[in-house]
């Protein structure tokens, strides 16, 4: 795996090195101790995979406070997404800022997900499948979110919202600066 930091101390785009002969490729996609070298939280205690049919759909953005923090490999598996990481690490140099990167099934790339960055993204195609690997167990009552439209955060999402759920519609917007 090649790994790439972002600008945002330790959040990561992740890149496979492919390993080619005339049957195709092999590339590991996971590796428990390449993630600790990094100071990465290796931990993978669920496996989830969302499904979205139209283009256009927006997912997020979506965290977990304590003590259920988590932090996220996401890959897109077919079709492509823009996927977006806002830091709320609220001693972060970079608290609020954000980071954004295709994911594709065709560049075959992963976005690492610190704890305690909101999460979100939006469908580029028709049918894209996104497979996520999760340190903590999804807890309901731990589950915060921030609206995708919040003009603090200044996302430029890429295409009009075509479906997004009720809840992703209404997170709260962050309070205006005193």
């Amino acid at each position: 795996m090649i790994f790439y930091k972002t600008f945002i101390e330790g959040a990561y785009v992740i890149d496979l090195e492919l390993i080619k002969d005339d049957r195709g490729f092999f590339a590991r996609t996971f590796c428990a101790q390449e993630f600790e070298e990094r100071g990465l939280k290796p931990a993978v205690v669920q496996c989830n995979m969302s499904s979205n049919y139209k283009q256009g759909t927006l997912r997020g953005l979506h965290f977990q406070i304590a003590p259920a923090t988590e932090t996220k490999l996401l890959r897109c598996t077919h079709g492509a997404i823009y996927d977006v990481i806002v830091d709320l690490r609220k001693d972060s140099p970079t608290y609020l800022s954000h980071v954004s990167v295709e994911l594709s099934a065709k560049n075959r790339r992963a976005l690492y997900v610190p704890e305690m960055f909101a999460h979100g993204y939006q469908t580029l195609t028709d049918n894209a499948e996104v497979t996520y690997q999760m340190s903590e167990f999804y807890t309901p009552g731990y589950e915060r979110g921030l609206r995708y439209s919040d003009p603090k955060l200044a996302i430029d999402w890429p295409l009009p919202v075509s479906i997004i759920s009720h809840k992703d519609a209404n997170w709260p917007l962050l309070a205006a600066p005193p």
